[in-house]
C-alpha cells in the first residue's frame, strides 16, 4: 500500500495517515493479520516525525484497526474490525454534517450527493474485489 500524504492539507497528518490505513483496510489492501511498518520505518520512509506515526497508531488500535505487540509489532486486526456503535454513528453524522450544509449551500440536490457517497462506497469495496 502506497501512503500518499498532502503536507499543505488543512488536516493533521496523523489523521490523513489513519484515513489511509482505514481505507487501505476496507478496500483490501491490507488484509486481517498483516504486519504494518514500525513507527521508526514508516516515520522515516515518508519523512514525519516519530510522534506523528505514533499517535496514528495509537488512535487505530484505541479504535480497533491494529493491534500493536511488543515482539510481533504493528498488525491490521486478526480479529475483525470494529462493529458499529452509537458512538460511530454519532461521530459519522458529525462528520458528515458540514458537509451536507455545504452542498446544500452550493445548491447541490439529495441525489447528487448520494451518487457522490455511492461512487466513493463502490470504488473502495470494488478495490477489495480487485485486491482479493
Amino acid at each position: 500500500m502506497i501512503i500518499r500524504l498532502d503536507m499543505q492539507s488543512d488536516l493533521p497528518i496523523y489523521a490523513q495517515l489513519m484515513n489511509q490505513i482505514i481505507e487501505g483496510i476496507a478496500s483490501g489492501s491490507l488484509k486481517p493479520g498483516e504486519d504494518l511498518p514500525s513507527v521508526r520505518s514508516l516515520a522515516s520512509d515518508i519523512g514525519v516525525n516519530l510522534h506523528t506515526i505514533n499517535k496514528a497508531y495509537t488512535l487505530l488500535k484505541q479504535e480497533g484497526f491494529i493491534q500493536i505487540h511488543r515482539q510481533k509489532g504493528v498488525v491490521v486486526n486478526p480479529d475483525g474490525m470494529p462493529g458499529i456503535t452509537p458512538e460511530y454513528e454519532q461521530k459519522q453524522a458529525e462528520q458528515l454534517r458540514p458537509m451536507i450544509a455545504e452542498a446544500i449551500c452550493r445548491s447541490m440536490d439529495k441525489e447528487r450527493l448520494l451518487q457522490i457517497v455511492e461512487s466513493l462506497y463502490e470504488d473502495i469495496s470494488h478495490s477489495e474485489k480487485e485486491n482479493a
